[in-house]
């Protein structure tokens, strides 16, 4: 099967894939599929989650870095390689820079994760921190391959790097043959085009549906207009899948072979990495997490057997503590208010002790005293509770406020 695509590049086959795939063996992880009994009953039919999190370096990145770089000529191995990411992908050509013997340079933002910055330099990369938004790291890298020679080794728009991490469709239809739908969360669009490729190829009847954060969804614009579009300023907690415009490459290959583009809010990222650390013990970053949050979304969307990609799972400690509590609230098992009562001593024991018969567990207290929207003799408490859902919440608002507490959320 052969397709349209943009620009100068040649069309991907199903034997580039296959011809990835053999280049991998022995260095990407042939990685795990896990049962979800959580998101099965939701959906209605089995779902199984292709766990590329526990990939080597903790993405999918590694497959197609390795495959592009393994295509080098000599001269151009020996002028090295370098590239611009914010995390999986840099990693991704570091491990694979290493085990090929080339040198790499990686242009990291200057508030990259310390812990992904660590692991890059840990694989072998000289890292350079340039510029506050992956633009400006981006031009960069891409001016140091000007004066250097080095080769720029593009995240997603190269049909080598589509062809590598197109081998995770490949494995999918090893391990679950009766798939019948297949997401894949979409940043650029080279994983999703990759899966495409390989999956359309073997099993023209299977759904091919790409996820989107909707504050940095550029598919759909840009598949209305027939051609890749821009978007300004996107904004995502899901840092992996954060790009402003579609590759040439992946999109063409997306616009005729990816079934459906949805997006997903936030609430449902949070939502989707809070329930892949509780139910799956799977540690998952926002970006991996998104084809959950879209069976979370609409989980009658998607016709059984589906199996949901994993795709990351390089989550920064301080941002995962964030998104949890995030998650939490958005669950109704985390409520944060405030509450005006007067200053007297006994008065905040008073208000724990309804909160204690209420069985609302309390993590935090607050007390503001200097602000002059308050009365001489008031003061404010910030409470920060662990519930038990959304009906508890309600629960808990309602008593205080029966108790004649203002609540202020």
């Amino acid at each position: 099967m052969r397709f349209r695509t943009a620009g100068p590049f040649h069309p991907l086959i199903l034997d580039d894939v296959r011809g990835a795939q053999k280049m991998l063996s022995g260095v990407a992880r042939v990685t795990p599929m896990e049962g979800s009994r959580h998101l099965s009953q939701l959906v209605g039919a089995p779902v199984h989650l292709k766990c590329e999190n526990l990939q080597r370096t903790g993405s999918f990145k590694l497959r197609g870095a390795y495959v592009r770089i393994s295509g080098l000529r000599p001269e151009e191995r020996a002028a090295g390689v370098v590239a611009a990411s914010a995390g999986n992908h840099a990693q991704g050509v570091a491990l694979a820079s290493s085990l090929l013997g080339v040198r790499s340079t990686v242009f990291m933002p200057v508030g990259a994760p310390l812990p992904k910055v660590a692991a890059t330099r840990d694989y072998g990369a000289e890292v350079r921190l340039h510029g506050h938004v992956v633009d400006e790291t981006l031009a960069a890298a891409q001016e140091y391959a000007r004066d250097t020679g080095a080769v720029f080794i593009h995240p997603f728009d190269h049909p080598d790097i589509i062809a590598g991490q197109g081998t995770v469709g490949l494995e999918i239809l090893e391990q679950c043959p009766e798939v019948r739908t297949i997401v894949v969360g979409i940043g650029g669009g080279g994983l999703v085009a990759g899966i495409a490729v390989a999956v359309k190829a073997l099993r023209p009847d299977v759904k091919v549906i790409g996820v989107q954060a909707e504050g940095a969804a550029a598919y759909p614009p840009s598949l209305a207009a027939g051609r890749p579009v821009s978007i300004e300023d996107p904004s995502t907690m899901a840092d992996g899948i954060k790009v402003g415009r579609p590759g040439d490459v992946p999109y063409a290959i997306v616009e005729e072979l990816v079934d459906e583009v949805r997006t997903v809010s936030e609430d449902a990222l949070s939502s989707a990495l809070l329930l892949c650390l509780e139910r799956a013990k799977l540690v998952v970053e926002p970006a991996g997490a998104s084809t959950v949050a879209a069976l979370l979304s609409e989980p009658h969307a998607f016709q059984g057997p589906v199996v949901a990609v994993l795709s990351g799972g390089n989550v920064d400690p301080l941002l995962m503590q964030r998104i949890l509590r995030h998650g939490m609230a958005a669950a109704g098992r985390y409520l944060s208010l405030r509450l005006r009562l007067a200053d007297r001593p006994g008065a905040l024991a008073t208000l724990l002790g309804i909160l204690s018969v209420l069985d609302a567990n309390v993590l935090d207290v607050g007390h503001v005293r200097t602000d002059p929207r308050l009365g001489l003799t008031e003061v404010e408490v910030e409470l920060h509770l662990e519930t038990k859902g959304p009906e508890h919440c309600a629960e808990v608002e309602g008593a205080l406020r029966e108790a004649g507490y203002r609540v202020i959320r």
